[in-house]
């Protein structure tokens, strides 16, 4: 006869979260080029934050809960008087530094954007560090920080090699929340047990729908989703760091687990996935290889499938700026993920859906040589009629090519080539763009233009002598490493 009682002997937590928690607690990270990189991108990512405090929509999400709040030892939220508790201070940094699309990308089976999890980092580090001081122990220093961050890039950046979530529906901000939860669980003290109830945890808590970052409904929730995930990820590790207890089979578990539940089908036909298919597979260990690899952007806030094709725009703008009312047709080349997630026609209902709009990011640079945050505004975009009628002008096609080079862990290229036809028969030459200016391979270029947005950035928020102590600290690895996080974020306070 068939038991009708399930089996209740507890089992060992899932080789995943192992794999997580021993990386976080035991690897030692001797990368300088990882160190190095991650400065940047500290720099890069705080400087999105400063840009996106210019615009209202995004600062109406910022500040207590409750107004007029004092939270001792609160953390600091850059560009702002905010001082918040750690959870709520995440919230607010990772919308700050997402809210524009303009902070760094991963791109794989899955996408994301790993700087999203300093926004937990610095919110814990900061509250931290402070604490420390009040207790008489010592300040942490930014060195941590730079650690953590990491350690974060590499955990989401990992486990979106080879597993893709978009494809059966779900958001990348999953990974941050797992990513963050490790690294700020460590920044907290916990230990093996601890890391691991709290990993268990981010699984247990699902996904989001990516449905907000996909037509038609695309909004502005993908601009702060981030904040949220980061936030919680500060709130699972609190939970476990007061001794919660956690689930050792959260991916596992027959029927119940985040494999059988969220990862056993496929997007669209609902397909049920093989067995062999619904577990992560990581073909490689935790490193510093994210970090390393991590692509900036540094030419256009847009989504990083269309880099290369609003850098191609902006080539050809010259060219077609006297004769756009000549152009018969407009031929995109693009890989298979462009033509998936941002290739899209029809009405544009907000900035969201625009950034996230191959055709859009491609017909502003052609048009007016230049791509920038405020060319996604309904204000801009209702006054240039011009852009939606080269939108209609549009050919996209998959070029096999380029998705093949975009999978290719020796080249990761994220291709595009734009050709325009004319009314009169003739026609401009194909430009293409395989490497945007923010890939490894552009490292030596991309730098110093890096680090002039930097610059352009921190002058929207502070007068020129904070400017240049801002600027002249995060140049220094050492001097900047060795900085406690405490000061560090007192220098971000208006």
């Amino acid at each position: 006869m068939a038991s009708t009682a399930d089996s209740n002997i507890r089992p060992d937590y899932d080789q995943v979260i192992q794999d997580i928690a021993d990386y976080v607690l035991d690897y030692r990270i001797e990368s300088e080029e990882a160190f190095r990189t991650a400065r940047h991108c500290l720099m890069d990512s705080l400087g999105c934050a400063l840009l996106a405090l210019r615009f209202p929509e995004c600062c109406k999400h910022l500040g207590p809960l409750v107004e007029g709040t004092v939270v001792p030892h609160g953390a600091r939220v850059p560009g702002t008087r905010f001082c918040l508790d750690p959870v709520k201070a995440a919230w607010d940094i990772g919308c700050l530094i997402r809210w524009l699309d303009y902070n760094d990308t991963w791109l794989a089976a899955e996408w994301g954007h790993p700087s999203d999890n300093l926004g937990a980092i610095l919110a814990v580090a900061d509250h931290l560090s402070r604490r420390n001081l009040a207790l008489g122990k010592p300040a942490l220093c930014m060195r941590v920080v730079l650690d953590a961050m990491i350690r974060a890039h590499e955990i989401q950046g990992v486990l979106a090699l080879e597993n893709s979530f978009n494809r059966v529906g779900l958001d990348h901000v999953l990974l941050v929340r797992v990513a963050s939860t490790a690294a700020v669980t460590r920044l907290m003290g916990g230990n093996r047990e601890t890391l691991m109830a709290a990993l268990s945890h981010a699984w247990v808590d699902g996904s989001a729908l990516r449905t907000y970052r996909q037509a038609p409904n695309t909004g502005s929730r993908k601009s702060w989703a981030a904040g949220d995930a980061t936030s919680r990820a500060v709130r699972l590790a609190d939970i476990a760091m007061r001794g919660e207890m956690g689930i050792p089979g959260a991916l596992t578990a027959k029927q119940w687990g985040f494999y059988e539940v969220a990862f056993s089908k496929t997007n669209g036909d609902q397909q049920v996935k093989p067995q062999a298919e619904r577990h992560f597979r990581l073909l490689q260990p935790f490193g510093s290889y994210v970090m390393e690899n991590v692509l900036f952007k540094i030419a256009f806030p847009a989504e990083f499938h269309a880099q290369t094709a609003a850098e191609a725009a902006l080539q050809l703008h010259p060219e077609v700026k006297n004769r756009l009312d000549a152009i018969d047709r407009i031929r995109i080349r693009t890989q298979e993920s462009a033509i998936r997630i941002i290739s899209k026609t029809g009405p544009l209902a907000n900035p969201a859906d625009r950034d996230h709009c191959l055709q859009y990011m491609t017909a502003v640079p052609l048009a007016f040589g230049a791509l920038d945050a405020e060319h996604y505004e309904d204000g801009f975009h209702a006054d240039h009629p011009v852009i939606d009628l080269l939108r209609d002008k549009m050919d996209v096609v998959e070029e096999p090519g380029f998705s093949s080079d975009y999978l290719d862990p020796g080249k990761r290229s994220i291709a595009n080539a734009i050709q325009v036809f004319f009314n009169d028969g003739s026609c401009t030459r194909e430009v293409r763009v395989e490497y945007p200016l923010g890939h490894r391979r552009r490292r030596n270029e991309g730098i110093p233009l890096l680090e002039q947005k930097f610059r352009r950035n921190l002058a929207t928020r502070f007068p020129a002598a904070r400017v240049a102590a801002i600027f002249e600290l995060c140049s220094d690895q050492a001097r900047l490493e060795r900085t406690p996080v405490q000061a560090f974020m007192d220098l971000w306070v208006i």
